[in-house]
């Protein structure tokens, strides 16, 4: 539950699971960030440097609160784990609409603006992996540090969460058996596999904002996809 002294969540007693490692979801928001600095200046000038910046600034705080695992919130770091998330999407989806604009025109040289297209697809998939995470069931810390009858409702629904009358070694990693609750390495795997698919696969979402948020990502990733073979076809052309 929530101490609403220090806003700080506390372990349930009846609760398996250790709180998540703070370290995957870094790497991917410092991942996300560099392939956005990288990209070439037909693209972004100055305000790729202010993404960056402000994306930084959003992480200090963060890592000073749970340097290691995901065990202590605030109503402040919730607001700030949210904005970055947010704020690597948004950026990227801007940035997105000038490479398909730069696509479209033709006028520029090929095989720099195929990288830009890449760089584009991988950057929107850790940004919607990073959303994902942050959204669904209240977040990576209430998903380990409030009892379950206490979440939020689950925004998508994992193979683990429903597992728990299959065969014994399967059965064991289920969310009824073992506690489980997805991690950031889950969310970055449905987000690549519903990016490369245009489809929920093994995952499937439950809530609207859910829904709406992995139909963006598809259709991103298919239009990135459309335009990318078409330009490589008039390439060879």
């Amino acid at each position: 539950m929530l101490r609403h002294t220090l806003g700080l969540m506390e372990q349930h007693p009846s609760r398996q699971v250790p709180a998540e490692h703070r370290w995957p979801a870094i790497i991917g928001v410092v991942a996300a960030l560099a392939l956005y600095t990288f990209l070439p200046n037909d693209l972004l000038s100055v305000q790729r440097y202010v993404v960056v910046g402000i994306g930084l600034l959003l992480v200090i705080p963060l890592l000073i609160l749970n340097p290691h695992r995901l065990n202590r919130e605030t109503r402040l770091s919730r607001l700030l784990s949210l904005g970055l998330a947010l704020l690597i999407l948004v950026a990227n989806q801007i940035t997105l609409v000038l490479l398909i604009k730069l696509l479209v025109e033709g006028t520029h040289d090929g095989p720099p603006l195929l990288l830009s297209a890449l760089q584009v697809w991988l950057t929107n998939v850790i940004a919607f992996a990073l959303v994902f995470w942050e959204l669904d069931r209240g977040g990576p810390v209430a998903r380990t540090r409030l009892a379950r009858d206490k979440l939020q409702p689950a925004d998508f629904r994992f193979p683990q969460d429903e597992d728990d009358d299959a065969i014994t070694e399967v059965r064991a990693r289920s969310s009824a058996v073992a506690d489980w609750v997805p991690t950031f390495v889950d969310y970055l795997y449905f987000s690549l596999s519903n990016s490369m698919a245009f489809s929920p696969t093994d995952t499937m979402p439950l809530s609207h904002r859910a829904k709406l948020l992995m139909g963006l990502e598809a259709l991103a990733g298919f239009i990135i996809l459309a335009l990318v073979i078409a330009r490589a076809v008039s390439l060879i052309g």
